[in-house]
């Protein structure tokens, strides 16, 4: 065999790695660490939100269009943000055994 040929046999390895619940310990400290973080994360978003939305009808209200503008975007990226958050967990789950699929 050619060292070419042998260098793609290596790359075709399979590790036989796959992910364990309860291999390490401190697993359900870091779950929980995870949980924490992803709930202050939509707890900022609402207050982010509710700003935003408060710049938007202050500007709409006042005639200020920069500050109109400015309000929609936040609520945008606030909205984004919350999907984000909210559907994270679905997201990894379906890369995830997507990405195991792979052969």
């Amino acid at each position: 065999m050619s060292p070419l040929a042998d260098r793609f046999l290596q790359l075709a390895y399979d590790p036989g790695i796959s992910p364990k619940d309860g291999g390490l310990p401190g697993l359900a400290v870091l779950k929980n660490v995870v949980n924490s973080i992803n709930l202050f994360g939509i707890v900022a978003v609402v207050g982010a939100l509710a700003v935003s939305l408060a710049v938007w009808a202050w500007g709409h209200h006042t005639g200020g269009h920069q500050a109109e503008a400015n309000g929609k975007k936040g609520a945008t990226v606030a909205a984004g943000a919350a999907l984000g958050l909210g559907a994270a967990n679905g997201i990894v789950a379906f890369f995830s055994a997507l990405g195991s699929q792979v052969h």
